[in-house]
């Protein structure tokens, strides 16, 4: 089985990937474990310490070659509001409780909670049910995170 010993962020690396490995947002946060690729084949990611990865990261095996990383899509609550301010107040109340939010351009992305679900509709905000790969923002204390690859 290959080795998985280092990652390159996004636009970092350049060449075509042998592979890719198609990871929900829980699963792109670990140090060692067998991940298995498109293809079939197993690799093992065997890291220093855990790294958050990001869709077009790559992950560089012991040959050299690499594995494109590509974020899956996952079952989220996207929550929008009226007005800008009354997104800062919900998104507000989610900080204040803790919860891995997504931002975007006029909505939020959680995960799916009926509680906060609740919470966000007596915020004055509508909640739809998607599918899209999970990208929260890492926080002000996350040392060891890379920020979320935005496109231009």
């Amino acid at each position: 089985m290959r080795r998985i010993g280092g990652t390159l962020t996004a636009g970092k690396w350049q060449g075509a990937a042998s592979d890719v490995v198609v990871l929900d947002y829980d699963a792109r946060h670990r140090r060692r474990t067998v991940l298995r690729c498109l293809s079939g084949r197993e690799v093992l990611l065997d890291l220093a310490v855990a790294v958050h990865l990001h869709d077009g990261d790559a992950l560089q095996l012991d040959d050299g070659s690499y594995v494109e990383v590509r974020a899956a899509a996952e079952p989220l609550l996207e929550l929008r509001t009226a007005s800008a301010a009354e997104l800062t107040r919900l998104a507000w109340h989610l900080g204040n409780r803790h919860v891995a939010a997504e931002l975007g351009d006029g909505w939020l992305r959680i995960r799916p909670d009926h509680v906060l679900a609740d919470l966000a509709v007596r915020l004055g905000a509508t909640v739809e049910s998607v599918s899209a790969p999970f990208e929260p923002e890492a926080g002000a204390y996350a040392a060891h995170a890379h920020p979320p690859q935005r496109a231009p």
